[in-house]
């Protein structure tokens, strides 16, 4: 069996440095064998990777690619609370808001991005409950934020 590390790298990605946070928050935080990260936007580099709402400028498809960037970021949160991505026993929750025009309704093909990223870097243990919420807007006008829930190993 391979660890999230080892998947992560077969898929050729590497975590990014933690967002900072954009107010008085902390990236994540452990409570038990819980961590809970804050929202993560589609920050590549430090920088917004697209602005606009989804059905209005930003096609379905790169919103779904920018739901998998949020996933990453917001894994390299949960890395950086708790020091390995292979302390992660299951994750529990996703919730992706995506900021869409009012007529779309794609809402959990969007967040199907980041969802399945968390299945392809822990397997069956990437299998979650899952809110996919329409907004009218995000902050920095990012079309979508995704945040985690995931079960890590005590100790």
């Amino acid at each position: 069996m391979t660890s999230a590390t080892e998947r992560l790298a077969a898929l050729g990605l590497q975590l990014p440095a933690v967002p900072a946070p954009a107010g008085a928050y902390v990236p994540a935080v452990r409570t038990g064998d819980l961590v809970f990260t804050a929202g993560q936007i589609p920050l590549v580099d430090g920088a917004v990777a697209a602005t606009g709402k989804v059905g209005a400028g930003v096609e379905p498809e790169r919103a779904r690619e920018l739901a998998r960037t949020c996933a990453l970021n917001a894994l390299a949160a949960v890395a950086a609370e708790v020091g390995s991505l292979d302390r992660v026993v299951r994750v529990v929750k996703l919730v992706g808001f995506v900021a869409s025009d009012p007529a779309f309704t794609g809402q959990p093909g969007v967040v199907d991005g980041a969802s399945e990223l968390l299945g392809q870097v822990f397997g069956d243990a990437g299998r979650h409950a899952r809110s996919a919420v329409g907004v009218a807007s995000l902050p920095r006008d990012v079309p979508v934020e995704v945040e985690l829930v995931v079960e890590v190993a005590p100790g």
